[in-house]
């Protein structure tokens, strides 16, 4: 795989409508995010669908991408899981465990490889290190909600916790980590 750098480099380039950098691009990360749909989705059929759907956003959505923010292959997952994701929740046939472990599924896609957590922003170090001054109960509660894309709902079902429970417990949550990275 390209390193983060010249992700973000192919990224600019297919922002400017460089072919030959959307090629390189695709053969550097459709193993990754053909891994993540196929979890998701568990359908070859399905997994191609929103493969293809992906890069034609990704095409189009180049010069949105901003490297301060996220590195490439986790703004191109989260393109990926997200569309996976509704469409697990439009087939019939699937059900709320499914759509939950679906979206479970994908924390450990997206996480980066050790050398990539040195090249962390410093906002995103003392997010993830406000993050972990909460209590576990409540870190879990907000990724679920915040990364893994959960509704109060299902974690107040999965959880087996009330749903205004689960609000008050996020609010508090994103004021502690509001408070704690200085805003």
């Amino acid at each position: 795989m390209l390193t983060q750098a010249e992700l973000v480099w192919l990224l600019a380039a297919v922002a400017k409508g460089d072919h030959a950098a959307f090629e390189r691009l695709y053969n550097a990360t459709r193993a990754k995010l053909y891994g993540v749909l196929l979890r998701i989705l568990g359908k070859a059929e399905l997994a191609d669908e929103v493969m293809h759907e992906t890069y034609l956003k990704v095409w189009s959505l180049a010069g949105t991408f901003d490297p301060t923010i996220a590195s490439p292959i986790t703004w191109m997952v989260a393109i990926a899981r997200n569309r996976a994701i509704d469409i697990v929740r439009q087939t019939p046939g699937f059900s709320a465990e499914d759509i939950s472990e679906a979206m479970s599924a994908t924390v450990a896609a997206d996480a980066p490889p050790p050398l990539a957590r040195r090249e962390m922003t410093e906002g995103l170090r003392r997010l993830l290190s406000c993050l972990g001054k909460l209590d576990p109960e409540k870190q879990r509660i907000v990724l679920l909600a915040y990364y893994s894309g959960w509704s109060r709902e299902q974690l107040a079902h999965k959880l087996d916790i009330p749903v205004n429970t689960i609000r008050t417990w996020l609010r508090r949550s994103l004021l502690e980590i509001s408070e704690c990275i200085g805003r």
